[in-house]
């Protein structure tokens, strides 16, 4: 499994390149690398929830969960200069693109691994193109560990393909006690909106 994005530490050979992200309102070039997530270009529902969400208000605390090399980390902290922005990671190789990318462009970003974000933090924005194919249970618990984590008046913003699960996503998702909503639907995509957790609505 090291060759995987999801792999703590890729065993693919290093061949850092730089590929364009260009959006409405910002352009910008990240350094990729083999043996991170989309490292070819930037992903198709990464885009769509790009262009359509991923705009923290000033002085939030925002997450980008899965970060890989930073599209979604950078593009919040260069749309809200103001808010805090972590971004999370089990990929090493990701963990230092991302910070070395967010560098670059005189971003301050937190590029860090799952057990470095302090368990008391609360953010107001989680945003993620969620690492569907390391399986329904580990995606689970995935979510759990980070949706817990939503302030009282935070919200998350994922994408999710239709045939990669987003509609029996969003149903364990509500079944759980985050209210989801679909947002948009393009090109096979689905953009969803989690609330915080009802804990008095989670089905036994």
């Amino acid at each position: 499994m090291a060759g995987h994005y999801f792999s703590e530490q890729p065993d693919v050979a290093s061949a850092v390149r730089r590929i364009p992200l260009h959006l409405p309102d910002i352009s910008i070039e990240l350094d990729v690398d083999r043996g991170v997530f989309s490292a070819d270009q930037i992903d198709a529902g990464t885009r769509l929830l790009l262009l359509e969400l991923c705009k923290p208000q000033a002085g939030a605390v925002a997450l980008d969960v899965g970060c890989g090399y930073g599209p979604i980390a950078c593009i919040a902290a260069l749309r809200s200069p103001k808010a805090q922005v972590w971004a999370v990671d089990v990929n090493e190789r990701a963990r230092g693109l991302c910070a070395a990318n967010a560098e670059r462009l005189g971003l301050t970003v937190s590029s860090v691994g799952p057990d470095d974000v302090p368990d008391e933090l609360r953010f107001d924005l989680i945003v993620s193109n969620p690492p569907i194919r390391i399986g329904k249970k580990p995606l689970h618990r995935l979510l759990e560990r980070w949706l817990d984590q939503l302030s009282p008046t935070g919200h998350a913003e994922l994408v999710v393909h239709k045939h990669l699960g987003s509609d029996s996503l969003t149903r364990w998702l509500n079944e759980q006690g985050w209210a989801t909503e679909r947002v948009l639907s393009r090109g096979g995509y689905r953009l969803l909106r989690v609330q915080p957790r009802i804990v008095s609505a989670v089905s036994t």
